[in-house]
């Protein structure tokens, strides 16, 4: 018997762009594919419905290997990365020390460290890091600029008592004096940052494996900042830095090699995969550009960007708590697959109280599943050869570098700064993503949309206080503009607690009526849009009548009542039930846009709730009227 073989090739002809494209206009049925298919980013560059290998060609990033330059698939031939736990110090070292050894034996691999000013003293660290060996895991110290070259100072004379080979220690110091200006409007004169770099470099110089100079790109994630704006602006801020090294006679190669970025990690996972994988490319192309004559081996080593991410706290939400937990993993598996150094889990608790051990032990937790049980540990750059995420690394890489030029045209990150124009338009990014928010263009689930219906928040709220003060003098007033810091659910959750603090929860009822489909679906809409701002809500099968829907809703003391129903519908039963309800105490709504909405509105009718509502700015209006009484 003949044995019949699949020819792929032959029996399944190669189909072209065009035609594939051709199927999917027909398929629309008229509807045009731009406007219906084609996904305009907040970035500013278009992305596809679909990719073809032709689609990369041409594309540098798809050209190297894992560990080569210019490292768009990783500055390492493996892809484990370092899990990071942040410690608060506080004023107790010992009790610190206490903390730290007992995290490090549950799965921590780089420690993160805040020191005030007043703690930077040779027996104050000794005591902190007392039985921790910093050959063993990365130490990442943050602390005021000022205090730096002291702390440097104070770390290479207590690792050299240790007997530490300088070689075999790994971490960070994190100096960042542009960080101050935007949070604190500290006044830092170019001059005055170049010093503090420099001298901190100097006095870091034995340990070869430490970075000092920190670009803390996060804190532009955590003001809304899109993944090409926090890419742009971190190049020009590492870019500032390594020309004030550089200018104050530090070598090339040592002025890129003290530089590590800490940038946040968005909520968008594909285009955080390929912001990293974006970020090492440029990187490594503006460190070239230092080469005076030649691109020794030196500066090609020292162009590797190392990368510490930090799950975003603008996303994250204090209703609804244990949906950040979902929020932060699949921002740390972008990150993980990106191919970063190291990784911070924000504890998904943070919004409403200081960690608990509950909070951390999970956010550690997070990282290790990845590694140790789905093993993304074990594959470098799995989004190499993906057309979709190959072309999304070259648009994020192209539209971060116009930006980064445009910075450069204007002084620079640093003078930008000073200038106010960097808070001015990371401001304006921000109004636009809350106003995003209001209108539901951006979900944020169990905020702005599926809110948890009887959850209430107050009682878990603890007032924490930031103090941001260095103890250097700086924060005594603000000389330029500071950095606006939000979450996005942050006006949502005014809201709800505002109506949780009421003395009567206001309670909605679905007067449900007439085409079945359309009052199901409208009286859900209408449930969960009025539950985002505490409200009871109360859904119902259906009436046969309008007055029987009203007379059930004024016996379940109903607030407000919500007429559900078709739109066609609404010219006849919307006149019924404003004739009924003229001149009552409760608030009427129409659920939907009908096309005879202008008619009811003559009536009188004011209140419609609809996709194209400005959500958060009609449940102000309504609390404004229903806790007022």
């Amino acid at each position: 018997m003949a044995e019949n073989k699949l020819n792929l090739l032959a029996d399944f002809p190669a189909i072209s762009t065009q035609e594939w494209k051709d199927k999917i206009i027909t398929d629309l049925k008229g509807a045009d594919f731009e406007k219906k298919l084609v996904w305009r980013t907040p970035e500013g560059f278009n992305v596809q419905p679909f990719y073809r290998q032709e689609d990369l060609h041409g594309l540098k990033t798809t050209t190297s290997a894992p560990g080569q330059f210019p490292y768009v698939r990783g500055t390492r031939t493996n892809n484990v990365w370092a899990i990071r736990q942040n410690l608060v110090v506080g004023k107790n070292a010992r009790k610190a020390n206490a903390k730290a050894l007992d995290i490090l034996n549950k799965g921590i691999t780089s420690l993160g460290i805040r020191l005030d000013r007043d703690q930077v003293r040779y027996q104050f660290i000794k005591t902190l890091l007392h039985d921790i060996d910093a050959r063993a895991i990365r130490i990442n110290f943050s602390v005021c600029a000022c205090a730096a070259p002291q702390l440097a100072d104070i770390l290479v004379r207590y690792y050299g008592r240790c007997g530490y080979d300088f070689k075999s220690v790994y971490g960070s110091i994190n100096v960042d004096p542009i960080k101050g200006m935007l949070l604190h409007g500290k006044p830092f004169e170019r001059e005055h940052i170049t010093a503090i770099l420099a001298a901190t470099v100097n006095a870091c110089k034995t340990l070869v494996n430490y970075r000092v100079v920190a670009v803390d790109s996060v804190i532009l994630n955590n003001s809304g900042a899109y993944c090409a704006q926090e890419l742009a602006y971190a190049l020009a801020w590492g870019a500032d830095y390594m020309t004030m090294l550089t200018e104050a006679g530090i070598p090339n190669y040592l002025a890129a090699r003290e530089i590590q970025f800490n940038m946040g990690i968005g909520g968008n996972y594909f285009m955080e995969i390929a912001k990293f994988r974006a970020a090492r490319l440029l990187w490594a192309k503006i460190v070239e550009a230092y080469k005076a004559p030649i691109f020794t081996h030196a500066l090609k080593e020292a162009a590797k960007m190392v990368v510490s991410a930090e799950t975003s706290r603008f996303n994250m939400t204090i209703f609804d708590a244990y949906v950040n937990l979902l929020r932060s993993q699949t921002e740390t598996m972008s990150a993980a697959l990106a191919g970063v150094d190291e990784i911070v889990v924000t504890p998904f608790d943070v919004t409403y109280e200081e960690p608990t051990e509950f909070a951390e032990r999970i956010a550690r937790n997070q990282q290790l599943l990845l590694m140790e049980e789905a093993h993304f540990d074990k594959v470098v750059d799995p989004a190499a050869g993906s057309y979709y995420l190959e072309n999304l690394t070259n648009s994020i890489a192209a539209e971060a570098w116009k930006q980064f030029l445009a910075i450069q045209e204007q002084g620079g990150f640093f003078e930008m700064v000073k200038a106010g124009k960097v808070q001015e338009a990371v401001a304006a990014n921000l109004k636009t993503r809350l106003n995003d928010v209001a209108k539901r263009k951006e979900v944020l689930l169990g905020s702005n949309q599926f809110p948890n219906f009887t959850e209430k928040a107050a009682k878990k709220i603890k007032n924490l206080q930031c103090n941001g003060a260095c103890g250097c003098g700086h924060d005594a007033e603000n000389a330029i503009p500071t950095l606006p810091i939000a979450r996005a659910a942050e006006e949502f959750e005014a809201l709800r607690l505002e109506t949780e603090a009421a003395k009567h929860q206001p309670v909605a009822f679905m007067l449900t009526i007439g085409n079945l489909a359309m009052r199901i679906a409208r009286a859900q809409f209408s449930c969960n849009f009025l539950a985002c701002a505490g409200y009871k809500v109360i859904d119902n099968n259906g009436f046969k009548s309008v007055h029987d829907g009203i007379k059930a809703a004024r016996k379940a003391k109903a607030d407000i009542i919500v007429l559900c129903s078709s739109d066609d519908e609404y010219a006849v039963f919307g006149p019924q039930a404003w004739l009924e309800l003229e001149g009552a105490k409760e608030l009427f709504i129409i659920a939907g846009a009908p096309a005879c909405m202008e008619d009811l509105q003559k009536l009188g009718i004011q209140n419609y709730i609809h996709v194209r509502c400005n959500v958060l700015e009609t449940l102000k209006q309504f609390n404004a009227q229903l806790l007022n009484k």
